[in-house]
């Protein structure tokens, strides 16, 4: 099955680059060289990847990531930078990106994390389409097809990253987790070396989830390790 790309860059020699060799793995890509303007062709939606320039005329890439995410569109998102620095890389992910490229990159290699990106999204769309409909831990329930989390009965606002962050731990009561696998699992691959995104994920995940974050319910920590879901029943830890 044919996937459905959108691909904002202003450089035309890089995206007529990207455009020809998705198209030659069966993808339908459109081009948009604005800012403003790929943001309104994303939030119309009917895509299943976005490969999103950080520097753009009009609006940049952390704005139109940003704004994506806010609007609950859960579109993986592939992030080309031309920065070198780490913040500008770490904020990307930390605001919704699933994986970023950093130019100049192989063309090989963005096609390689862009099928990745589309199989984990399948991965997962084909869990929240599955006979479990939602999961229920204490005063938690998840739904997966709504992407909705409620708190006693409350929904909470999640991002899409929080969400999977979640569904991953809850799916797998008691498991401890490394950093570096929740990083593999959960935002796919590439990450090496940002293990700190993780603990920043987790710590407004509980900020959201937890009466008390210093003493969580939910997500526990594993000292020297990473990180657990609570067993069945939450309990102190």
């Amino acid at each position: 099955m044919s996937r459905h790309i959108l691909l904002i860059e202003d450089n035309s020699d890089i995206a007529r680059l990207v455009q020809l060799h998705l198209r030659d793995q069966d993808m339908q890509v459109e081009h948009v060289a604005d800012g403003a303007a790929g943001l309104r062709r994303a939030l119309a939606g009917g895509y299943d990847l976005l490969i999103l320039d950080l520097m753009l005329p009009g609006c940049d890439g952390l704005e139109i990531c940003r704004t994506l995410r806010g609007r609950a569109c859960y579109a993986p998102i592939l992030m080309l930078t031309a920065r070198s620095s780490e913040l500008d890389r770490v904020l990307g992910l930390e605001i919704g990106a699933d994986d970023y490229l950093t130019k100049p990159f192989s063309v090989p290699e963005l096609v390689a994390r862009a099928k990745a990106l589309l199989r984990r999204a399948q991965v997962f769309g084909q869990a929240a389409a599955g006979p479990e409909q939602a999961l229920e831990v204490g005063d938690l329930t998840l739904d997966p097809l709504r992407r909705q989390v409620r708190l006693r009965g409350e929904v909470v606002e999640l991002t899409a990253r929080e969400f999977d962050l979640l569904w991953h731990f809850a799916s797998h009561p008691g498991r401890v987790y490394t950093r570096s696998q929740l990083l593999d699992q959960v935002w796919g691959y590439g990450h090496e070396g940002y293990e700190h995104t993780v603990n920043s994920h987790i710590n407004r995940l509980r900020a959201k989830i937890e009466d008390n974050p210093a003493q969580p319910r939910y997500v526990l920590t594993v000292w020297g390790v990473g990180y657990r879901f609570a067993d069945a029943g939450p309990a102190p830890g």
